[in-house]
């Protein structure tokens, strides 16, 4: 399953929608890999994109809610740590194999692909319509 930037996910501030879409695609980029066998160790540098623009993202958004004294920051960085400790079990989950599995597919669609969905439509929402009213 692809992930897809749609209406239901915008929150409305330039650059949290902007780096969701980067994020998206990051994301459809490593499930494509999956699908078309590329092998464990392109599978693995996708996970490694998706991880660092992940942190790149995590940290605006982070720095973001900082600057605006956003009340939710540390149940925000709570999700947050949590969406890193699932892309570092689906590293370990790759390297335990001889590749992407559908098994490891099947876990990007729940841990990163649903999750993310989740965390926008909630915490992200929330975020950007506390900054807009700001």
């Amino acid at each position: 399953m692809y992930a897809e930037f749609d209406e239901s996910l915008v929150t409305g501030n330039e650059m949290i929608d902007g780096q969701h879409k980067e994020l998206i695609d990051k994301i459809n980029k490593l499930v494509e890999c999956c699908e078309k066998n590329g092998g464990k160790l392109e599978a693995i540098k996708m996970l490694d994109y998706l991880s660092d623009y992940t942190d790149f993202h995590f940290s605006a958004e982070e720095k973001l809610q900082e600057e605006t004294s956003y009340p939710g920051l540390e149940e925000h960085k709570k999700q947050h740590a949590a969406f890193v400790k699932a892309v570092g079990e689906l590293h370990e989950m790759l390297e335990e194999e001889e590749g992407p599995t559908d098994a490891f597919v099947e876990a990007v669609n729940k841990n990163v692909i649903d999750w993310l969905y989740n965390h926008i439509k909630g915490y992200d929402c929330a975020v950007a319509s506390y900054v807009n009213k700001a």
